[in-house]
């Protein structure tokens, strides 16, 4: 049977995509998704079998064929990646029934995240994802807390892309372990690294390795401020920028000198990290103090536990967050900026009658809504724009419960579509089109990580 789907399938992949219309094409591109999570689901139950066979037996299928775990057999017979199959083997092993040791049958590890795989409702990136976290928060966290955060994070994946999944499962993790993000800490400071190489045949040197929590919220503030749509280049050498010249004569005769970025997206990054580096090392002093900042960060924490040392904050653009202790070290180096919130999560006022958001103002909107609010979108905030959800025009004013954030695409989609945004409770809520929600409902949106955290702690009890 398997072998004639795959044959109609070969079949099907020669069909030109470029033929069908609008509507076919994404009535096909949904249908495919939905096979395919079938075919993963059919992938992992084979190789979770295959690691079983494998390994509870002395004389196992793996050692049969010369390998000594289903995983590397696994790898040999499909010709994946050894870190895709170990993927397979292990979400395989976490989603299927097991014997025990009378002969009984086990129901799987997270029954739920199984079910939903089998019906084809979730993708396996968010099922690895609900999996890591949950099993990671097991060891402290009640059986039935558990069976809570599975449920809810499966009905979410349903819906919900893989990187919003990986945000709310990180912060049921949060909430079920409040005093698991230290040791997290811990360990990623023991793993932190960075590697340089020896010079290749072409004269680059390679490098590479892992940043901290933090220390990836500065690389990412700095390089997202960089690449930010319509700012001027920095980190310009003098051969890019004679590239990038263009000179026009306006009107009056005057000779105005504009400049397009030339370099790439990676070369862009790294004229970035040459330039932060190189004048770090130049304002570093042999004074304490001298060394100065060369990105902002924020990390959102609430007051209570960043008072208590328990809890968790989260940086800007960064999925993993940093305990409450390491955030107090920031502070007590860097200082502390307070934003008050309402009960609904609304930021204070930070001013009236003014056209544009102020910095400060962008600042709290990134708080509240962790980037542009659009659905799937993952523009961080630093490349977000502040939008007036009652215009302007009308006599809306820039305030933040007249605010949200949207990327540059999004905000001019908006726009100039059928997409409506409006406020609920001081908090942005979205009216997709009646094509994409026949229903009509208004749904919140945004990102904001603690917020999911402190809900997450209320569900958990």
């Amino acid at each position: 049977m398997i072998r004639q789907i795959g044959d109609q399938l070969a079949a099907l992949a020669t069909v030109p995509a470029a033929a069908a219309t609008d509507d076919d094409l994404v009535a096909f591109a949904v249908e495919l998704e939905r096979a395919g999570r079938f075919v993963d689901a059919l992938r992992t139950r084979a190789a979770a079998e295959l690691d079983e066979r494998s390994s509870s037996r002395l004389d196992g299928l793996s050692d049969r064929y010369g390998f000594r775990t289903g995983a590397q057999l696994l790898e040999f017979l499909t010709r994946v990646s050894p870190a895709e199959a170990a993927r397979r083997v292990r979400l395989g092993r976490a989603t299927i029934s097991t014997a025990s040791l009378v002969g009984d049958e086990l129901p799987p590890k997270h029954p739920r995240v199984a079910a939903a795989l089998q019906r084809g409702e979730i993708g396996v990136d968010s099922a690895n994802i609900i999996i890591r976290c949950l099993d990671q928060a097991s060891p402290h966290a009640s059986v039935e807390d558990l069976e809570v955060a599975e449920a809810e994070l499966v009905d979410a994946a349903a819906h919900d892309g893989a990187d919003l999944i990986a945000v709310q499962a990180r912060a049921w993790r949060e909430a079920l372990d409040a005093d698991g993000a230290e040791p997290r800490d811990e360990r990623i400071q023991r793993l932190r690294s960075f590697r340089i190489g020896r010079e290749n045949e072409n004269g680059l040197t390679p490098f590479s390795g892992a940043a901290d929590p933090y220390f990836a919220g500065l690389l990412r503030t700095a390089l997202n401020n960089a690449n930010r749509p319509g700012v001027e280049p920095r980190f310009l050498s003098e051969t890019d920028r004679q590239t990038g010249l263009s000179i026009v004569e306006s009107d009056e005769g005057e000779v105005i000198e504009g400049v397009t970025d030339p370099r790439t997206r990676d070369q862009r990054n790294y004229d970035v990290l040459q330039g932060v580096v190189t004048a770090g090392l130049r304002s570093t002093g042999t004074k304490t103090g001298e060394m100065r900042d060369l990105a902002q960060v924020t990390a959102v924490i609430t007051m209570d536990d960043l008072e208590s040392g328990s809890g968790v904050a989260w940086i800007d653009d960064v999925t993993e967050p940093v305990s409450a202790a390491t955030t107090a070290e920031v502070v007590c180096a860097k200082g502390l900026a307070k934003i008050i919130i309402g009960e609904n999560g609304e930021p204070l006022y930070l001013g009236k009658h003014k056209r544009y958001f102020t910095a400060a103002q962008m600042r709290a909107l990134a708080v509240r809504d962790g980037g542009c609010v659009w659905p799937g979108c993952g523009a961080p905030a630093a490349w977000a724009e502040g939008h007036h959800v009652r215009a302007y025009a009308d006599g809306g004013p820039t305030d933040i419960d007249n605010g949200v954030l949207l990327c540059r695409y999004h905000h001019h989609k908006l726009h100039r579509s059928g997409f409506q945004i409006r406020m609920i409770d001081a908090r942005p809520h979205m009216l997709l089109t009646p094509a994409m929600d026949p229903a009509q409902r208004w749904r919140p949106v945004g990102k904001s990580r603690i917020e999911a955290v402190q809900v997450r702690r209320e569900k958990a009890g």
